[in-house]
C-alpha cells in the first residue's frame, strides 16, 4: 500500500501519540507498505486553522497520490479543507488518540473546539480509534463510526522486565513509597493535584519523581517548582526531567506505584508500561484509563483534581506492604494479557487493507 501520514512537527516528538504512529509507521514499512510522512510545523491552534486557507498546504494535499493518508486527528484544524483538495482515490483514515474537546477547559472553548472537530470528523472516510472510550466521543459528535477500528496501543518496548519474585521481593523492601509519574509536565497530566494529595500525607512516607519534559509548558513548570517550594516539600520530589528509554526502565523498576492522575486520557499507555514494571496505576476516571485498571486490584481511579481522593487511594501503602505486593504482582498479571504492538498494529494493517465495514472484535 501507498500511505502518506500527516503529522505536526517530528515523527519522534516525545508523547503517547507520537509513539502509537511511530509504531504504525514501523509496522506498515516492516510489511512492504511506503509511508511518506507529510509534516506541518506546530503553531497555535489560530495558526492551524489558517493551514485551510494555505495555497502551499492546498497543493501538497492535491498532489497526494496515495491508497490512503493517515490524518492524525490532532491535525484537524490543518484538514478542514481536506475533503475537497485529496485525490478522491485516496482514502481519509483519521487516527484519533483523543479529541480536544474532550479535555477540561472553559466551556465555551470546547464549543468551539467541538464545532471545528466534528466539521473535520465528518468529512474523514474511516477512523482508527486507539480505545473504546475515543470511539464513543467520536461518535457522539457524528454518529455511528464506519470503516472503524479500535487497536489499544501497548506497553512491551522494554524486554527486560523484572519476574515476579523481584516485583514481590520490591514491594515488601522497607522505606518509604516509592511513586513515579512520568508524562511530558504539562497541566492536563495534573502533577499538581497529586503533589496535592501527597503533601497530605505522612512526609516521611512517600518520595515521588517526575520524570518528563520539563518545557512542554513552561509557565506549568514554574508553577509546580513554586507549589514544591512554597509546601516544603524539595526533598520529598525530584523533578527529573526527560528520560532515555534505559534510564527510564530503571526508574520504573526502582519504584512502587505509579501515578498519573490526569484530567483526560484517551487511553494512557504509562498506565500499561507501568505495570510491566509491577506498578499498580493510580490514573483519573476521566477518559479511558477505566479499560485498563480495575480499582482495587491492580491501580485506583480518582476524580479529576481531588488530592483527597488521590491521599485516600495511597495512604494504605504507606504502612501495609503485603496489600501493596497484592496490587503489584495483579498489575503485572495484567500487563501479560494485554495486547503487543505488534498485535495491535497489524490489527490496524488488516483494517487498512479492508475495503468494506470493519467490525471491531478481539484481537
Amino acid at each position: 500500500m501507498r500511505i502518506g501520514l500527516v503529522i505536526y512537527g517530528a515523527l519522534d516528538t516525545q508523547s503517547g501519540g507520537y509513539l502509537y504512529d511511530r509504531r504504525l509507521v514501523a509496522h506498515l514499512r516492516a510489511a512492504g507498505d511506503s509511508v511518506e510522512i507529510l509534516s506541518l510545523p506546530w503553531r497555535t491552534y489560530a495558526g492551524h486553522l489558517s493551514d485551510s486557507l494555505s495555497r502551499s498546504w492546498a497543493a501538497r494535499l492535491r498532489a497526494a497520490r496515495f491508497d490512503i493518508l493517515l490524518e492524525d486527528e490532532l491535525n484537524h484544524p490543518s484538514l478542514l479543507r481536506a475533503s475537497g483538495l485529496v485525490p478522491k482515490a485516496t482514502r481519509r483514515v483519521s487516527i484519533v488518540h483523543h479529541l480536544r474537546c474532550s479535555e477540561r477547559r472553559p466551556a465555551w472553548q470546547n464549543r468551539l473546539y467541538r464545532a471545528v472537530e466534528t466539521r473535520y470528523l465528518r468529512g474523514v472516510g474511516g477512523f482508527i480509534f486507539n480505545s473504546q472510550t475515543t470511539r464513543a466521543s467520536v461518535e457522539a459528535l457524528i454518529g455511528p463510526a464506519a470503516r472503524a477500528v479500535v487497536a489499544v496501543p501497548a506497553g512491551d518496548r522494554w524486554t527486560n522486565l523484572p519476574i515476579m519474585e523481584a516485583i514481590a521481593a520490591r514491594a515488601l523492601s522497607p522505606g518509604p513509597l516509592r511513586v513515579i509519574a512520568v508524562g511530558n509536565v504539562i497541566e492536563r497530566k495534573g502533577f499538581h493535584a497529586l503533589i496535592d494529595g501527597l503533601a497530605l500525607l505522612p512526609r516521611e512516607g512517600w518520595r515521588l519523581r517526575i520524570c518528563g519534559r520539563l518545557d512542554a509548558e513552561p509557565d506549568y513548570t514554574r508553577r509546580l517548582r513554586a507549589q514544591i517550594e512554597r509546601l516544603g516539600l524539595g526533598e520529598q520530589i525530584t523533578l527529573a526531567g526527560a528520560l532515555g528509554d534505559a534510564a527510564l526502565a530503571e526508574a520504573l523498576a526502582a519504584s512502587d506505584v505509579l501515578a498519573v492522575p490526569s484530567s483526560y486520557e484517551g487511553y494512557g499507555i504509562v498506565y500499561v508500561e507501568g505495570m510491566g514494571f509491577g506498578l499498580p496505576a493510580l490514573a483519573s476516571a476521566a477518559g479511558a484509563a477505566n479499560e485498563i485498571i480495575t480499582p482495587g486490584r491492580d491501580g485506583w481511579l480518582v476524580p479529576p483534581e481531588d488530592p483527597a481522593a488521590i491521599a485516600g487511594a495511597l495512604k494504605p501503602l504507606l504502612t501495609d506492604r503485603g496489600r501493596l505486593r497484592e496490587m503489584s504482582l495483579a498489575a503485572r498479571r495484567r500487563f501479560d494479557t494485554h495486547p503487543t504492538w505488534e498485535q495491535s498494529m497489524a490489527r490496524v494493517r488488516r483494517h487498512l487493507q479492508m475495503d468494506s465495514t470493519f467490525q471491531v472484535g478481539s484481537i
